[in-house]
């Protein structure tokens, strides 16, 4: 996970985000990931902005040459479907097929009060934006009669030169139906190794699969993890080589593919450490 902000001190200007992702690259990762929010206020006080995540994800996009670059995750309150449909078909084209669409519904309600966005069903404006989404991806074009959108024809041209993975981030039954419906790979978060909490939601998931009558293992399967700092109130994997490489391969043995670390704090020497870690867990 890259820093968006540049309030918290830990290296959210444009240079120190490309600096990251470059160091990332350079030391072994996989992907870079960047969240999707207009700014963090909580209810003890003060608040905290971040810089735009598609707007950074396109100059990245430019800017890096190996690593894939997700959104972790899209909130589809704040775009409508075809406009992202069409962002996400443009900007996987600039990265060469490097690009990880995550999308969910959204959660911080001071954001959609501040810049009038319905707060109200999300899940049911999500279900629907989604299956927009991933059909224009997928399909082409789209007729469309929903509750909360309406499409006439609407198509993607030119059309996608890759196929875009989708990755939906659900923690309840109805989000990981709609995961189960339409997405490549599931998310959930956040975590430090695997413990029962993680247990049951993998068991949740692969009900809803069944529900829906889809293999479970055509999905990824994808987690958030907590790397260093001391929130007592978040499972977190120390910022230690081996405890990193260690807790990699206790995700690897449940099945897990693809592991979104949020590192804290976030500088280059923490990267350097994680980096470390994933190198040894390789090795």
């Amino acid at each position: 996970m890259l820093s968006q902000s540049p309030d918290d001190g830990a290296g959210g200007t444009w240079q120190e985000i490309l600096g990251m992702a470059r160091l990332a690259e350079a030391g072994g990762a996989d992907s870079i990931w960047l969240s999707d929010h207009f700014f963090h206020r909580p209810q003890s006080g003060g608040q905290t902005g971040y810089h735009e995540a598609w707007t950074l994800l396109g100059a990245l996009a430019v800017a890096t040459e190996r690593v894939e670059i997700g959104t972790l995750v899209l909130a589809t309150s704040f775009r409508s479907p075809g406009l992202l449909a069409k962002m996400t078909a443009t900007a996987d084209d600039v990265a060469g097929g490097r690009l990880i669409l995550g999308l969910g519904c959204g959660w911080h309600e001071p954001e959609y009060r501040a810049f009038g966005y319905p707060f109200d069903h999300r899940v049911g404006r999500f279900e629907e934006a989604l299956e927009i989404v991933v059909r224009l991806l997928r399909e082409g074009s789209v007729t469309f009669e929903g509750r909360w959108y309406e499409l006439d024809d609407a198509i993607v041209l030119p059309p996608p030169a890759h196929r875009t993975p989708i990755l939906v981030a659900a923690g309840r039954p109805r989000m990981m139906r709609a995961t189960a419906r339409f997405a490549d790979q599931w998310q959930t978060a956040w975590f430090g190794r695997p413990d029962a909490n993680y247990r049951t939601e993998l068991d949740a998931f692969r009900s809803a699969c069944d529900a829906e009558g889809r293999d479970p293992d055509t999905v990824e399967l994808t987690v958030g993890i907590n790397v260093g700092g001391d929130d007592p109130d978040d499972p977190r994997v120390a910022l230690d080589p081996s405890a990193i490489a260690d807790a990699l391969g206790e995700w690897a043995e449940l099945g897990v593919g693809h592991v979104q670390a949020g590192v804290y704090p976030t500088i280059p020497a923490s990267f350097e450490t994680a980096l470390e870690g994933i190198r040894r867990f390789r090795g």
